[in-house]
C-alpha cells in the first residue's frame, strides 16, 4: 500500500470516529464551557479553571506524581475487583440448583448491597489495618454484590425450555451449564463487571480519603486541606480518565467474547 493511500485510509477511519461520536464530544464541549463559565463567575479559587487543570494534569504526569499515586489507586481497584468478582460470578451457578437456599441467602445479599460502603470503610480499615489490604477488601465487598445480582439475573432470564429440551435430548448437567447457562448469562455478568469497574475505581479513594498516605484519594484529601481547588479538580479527572480507560477495556473484553450475540440497536444505529 502506497503511503500517500495509507493517509488517506486514515484519514477516512478519524473522519468516521469523529463523526459516529459527534454527540459525545458535543456534550463534552458543552460541559466545558459551563465549566469554564462557573469558574468566571465564583473565581479561580472555588472553581478552577479547565485549562488550569489541563496544564496542572499535564505537569503532574510529567514529574511522575500523578503516575505514582494513579497506580496505587489502580492496583487497589483492580485487586479488589479480581477478588470480588470470581466468587460473585461463580456462587450464582453452584445456587442455580439450589433455589430454597438462595431464596435463605437473598434477604441477606440484599442487606449487603444497600449497605452504605463509606460507612463500612472504617470497620475495614480497624480490621485490615491502614495498608492496601483494607482498600482492596472494601473494594472487594462492594462490587461483589453488583456482579452476584448481575449473574443470578442473568440465570433466572434464561428460557427454561432450552433447559428441558436439551435434558431430554439427555445432555447432562455439565453440558447444560456449558453450552446453555453460561453462554445465556454471561451478557449479565459483563453489564455487572461494567457497573462494578467504576464502583471499585470509587471504592479505592473513598477507603484513601479515609486513611492512606498514597493514591489519588490521598492526593484528593490533602489537596483539599491546602484548599487547592485546582488540585482537586487535577485528581478528580485523573480517577475518571481511569475509569473511562477501565471501562473501554472492559467493553473490549465483552466484544471479543460475545462475538455470537447479535448487535444491539443502538450499535446497528450506529453502523
Amino acid at each position: 500500500m502506497s503511503p500517500a493511500r495509507a493517509e488517506v485510509l486514515e484519514g477516512n477511519a478519524v473522519t468516521g470516529w469523529l463523526y459516529s461520536h459527534r454527540d459525545q464530544i458535543l456534550v463534552l464541549l458543552i460541559l466545558l464551557a459551563g465549566w469554564h463559565g462557573l469558574s468566571l463567575l465564583l473565581g479561580v479559587y472555588w472553581v478552577g479553571t479547565p485549562w488550569g487543570v489541563a496544564v496542572r494534569l499535564y505537569n503532574g504526569l510529567l514529574s511522575g506524581e500523578l503516575i505514582r499515586h494513579s497506580s496505587y489507586t489502580l492496583a487497589e481497584a483492580l485487586a479488589g475487583f479480581v477478588i470480588g468478582c470470581i466468587p460473585a460470578a461463580i456462587l450464582p451457578f453452584l445456587l442455580r440448583r439450589l433455589p430454597i437456599v438462595t431464596a435463605i441467602l437473598d434477604p441477606f445479599m440484599v442487606g449487603g448491597y444497600g449497605s452504605p460502603k463509606l460507612a463500612l470503610a472504617p470497620l475495614f480499615i480497624l480490621w485490615f489495618g491502614i495498608g492496601i489490604e483494607s482498600k482492596i477488601a472494601l473494594v472487594a465487598f462492594t462490587v461483589f454484590f453488583i456482579v452476584y445480582f448481575s449473574t443470578l439475573s442473568g440465570i433466572r432470564a434464561l428460557d427454561t425450555k432450552l433447559v428441558l429440551m436439551a435434558e431430554v435430548a439427555g445432555a447432562s448437567e455439565a453440558n447444560v451449564a456449558r453450552y446453555i447457562i453460561f453462554p445465556g448469562a454471561v451478557p449479565h455478568i459483563f453489564t455487572g463487571l461494567r457497573i462494578a469497574m467504576p464502583y471499585s475505581i470509587g471504592g479505592a479513594v473513598v477507603a484513601e480519603l479515609i486513611s492512606a498516605n498514597r493514591g489519588l484519594g490521598y492526593l484528593i484529601q490533602l489537596r483539599s486541606m491546602n484548599f487547592d481547588t485546582t488540585g482537586v479538580f487535577v485528581a478528580l479527572t485523573a480517577v475518571c480518565l481511569i475509569v473511562f480507560i477501565c471501562n473501554l477495556l472492559v467493553n473490549f473484553l465483552e466484544r471479543r467474547l460475545l462475538k455470537w450475540r447479535p448487535p444491539s440497536d443502538v450499535t446497528a444505529q450506529k453502523e
